[in-house]
């Protein structure tokens, strides 16, 4: 078995290398780079402006820059909140807590050092658990009836509203949405036409372009608009010999790297989590086990060294279920999950076997993709900084200007362009209310799949219900399914009687 996934990957290898795929990975992490290290963009946005690009591209070609625009906007997001206190992206919020500190006393350089040391390593290892653990869960997957597939998908559905960043409520309602949403059209079946209200242009269903470029493109830039002001740099001024740690920090930061990264890969292996709750996790361990917890906050090398080590060792674990299953883990992966299925390819156990070139092309440019950050990084690290500086007011309507083409691009139609500023401005409210959209791209995507396996359980089960309970792979995920729901509603009870109590 091993030497046969290290066949594979040298089979990838060899597909990463072809020189367009080789320029589409660079083009990919440069641009997630550029994009990781500008408050108020970030992977969704990039993904969803360059998601029309894709159409004319070669599907494994695609995937690679989509996929490298992921991982590379991680790397730049650590820029931002270590020196200026701005966490960028979600999953950098817990790297401001001890990162900025570590600026004011001087070693700003120091902890971006370790962040591109401990990215690597969680990357790496993330990497590895791609090649030997989804090859395994493949040859189970083949196992899954349509009531099995079903219940998989409703815990991945159940999993990503309930720990969304929001509370449980609004994820699950956010998630009923984009069923909602995926549904309307023309009914496979029947050809009849569902949620259309009499539009001709609806019959088709909505574009995944036109609401992921909606929720994550416009409405994000309305909201940054509001919220982010100027930057006035004070502590922007890092050299490459900055970069380099002492080694009394290296010391410290190794321990706490492995341990992030455990954290990190096993996050990315449960649908919904992502590299958000990784980083929290990885952080409050280290908080636990520490005999000096008081550090925490004031510049300590552990709180940014185990942060970023699970965020990127989730977000490459996060292809795991995507690829293998075709459960997204998170809003992003949703997102790659559309453009898969846009090229004509079905996400799941075949997927390794049918295309190979794009599963272990795949994995092996995440090798070259991280090596590329990494030199990228060093010496562009003042460069990266700049950018910073650049104003909102060209940014944003600069931003507007190429959604506006893209979505254009896939239709030749207007009405896709209008359809995408309505969903916008629907994206906002939401925001502005308190409801992320991320669980509403995860309903989206996997609402039609939920709905054509539950119709084939229906039919060979001849509208027996029970079939869900009675095969032991589907219980045994409504089990977790029903814990989950139990678990969120305990936390909820408990909130609200310590709200009581004090």
């Amino acid at each position: 078995m091993v030497m046969t996934a290290l066949n594979d990957l040298w089979h990838g290898f060899g597909v990463a290398f072809e020189p367009h795929n080789l320029m589409w990975c660079f083009i990919g992490v440069l641009f997630g780079n550029f994009v990781g290290v500008l408050p108020g963009l970030g992977p969704m946005a990039a993904i969803s402006v360059l998601l029309p690009l894709t159409f004319s591209m070669k599907p494994v070609a695609a995937i690679l820059m989509l996929s490298g625009i992921y991982y590379g906007a991680q790397y730049g997001g650590a820029i931002c909140s270590i020196l200026l206190n701005l966490p960028v992206h979600p999953p950098h919020a817990v790297t401001c807590l001890d990162g900025y500190p570590m600026t004011l006393k001087g070693r700003g350089g120091a902890a971006l050092g370790i962040t591109m040391i401990a990215s690597f390593i969680g990357a790496s290892f993330g990497i590895t658990e791609m090649i030997f653990f989804a090859p395994v869960l493949v040859g189970f997957a083949f196992k899954f009836g349509p009531s099995d597939i079903c219940s998989l998908m409703l815990l991945g559905l159940l999993a990503g509203s309930t720990l969304a960043r929001s509370s449980p409520l609004k994820g699950i309602a956010m998630t009923v949405l984009g069923l909602l949403f995926g549904i309307a059209g023309t009914d496979i079946n029947t050809a009849e036409q569902r949620f259309t209200f009499g539009i001709l242009h609806m019959a088709d269903g909505i574009e995944i372009v036109a609401l992921a470029l909606g929720i994550f493109g416009i409405a994000e830039f309305l909201k940054c608009v509001n919220y982010i002001k100027p930057i006035a740099p004070k502590n922007m001024h890092v050299s490459m010999r900055d970069m380099l740690p002492s080694r009394e920090e290296l010391k410290t930061a190794f321990p706490a790297m492995w341990r992030g990264t455990l954290v990190g890969s096993l996050c990315a292996l449960i649908p919904g989590t992502g590299p958000t709750i990784a980083s929290f996790v990885a952080y409050a361990l280290e908080k636990k086990i520490t005999r000096t917890p008081e550090r925490f906050g004031h510049g300590a090398v552990e709180g940014v060294a185990s942060p970023e080590a699970s965020t990127h060792s989730s977000v490459q674990g996060d292809f795991i279920p995507t690829m293998s299953l075709g459960i997204p883990g998170d809003a992003v992966m949703a997102l790659i999950l559309g453009a898969l299925i846009i090229q004509g390819i079905t996400p799941g156990p075949q997927l390794v076997r049918e295309h190979p070139d794009l599963f272990w092309g795949l994995i092996a440019s995440f090798w070259i993709g991280n090596i590329l950050l990494i030199i990228l990084n060093v010496p562009l690290i003042g460069i990266w900084v700049k950018l910073l500086t650049i104003p909102y007011r060209y940014l944003y309507p600069s931003a507007i200007f190429f959604i506006c083409i893209g979505v254009y691009s896939t239709t030749n139609d207007l009405f896709g362009v209008g359809e995408t500023l309505v969903i916008g401005l629907f994206g906002y409210v939401l925001l502005m209310l308190g409801f992320h959209p991320a669980p509403m791209l995860l309903g989206f995507v996997l609402g039609p799949r939920f709905e054509e396996n539950f119709r084939r359980a229906m039919l060979i089960s001849d509208g027996d219900l029970r079939v869900f309970i009675e095969r032991p792979i589907s219980a045994t995920f409504l089990a977790i399914a029903v814990t989950l729901l139990g678990a969120q509603l305990y936390l909820w009870i408990k909130n609200r009687r310590l709200k009581l109590i004090s």
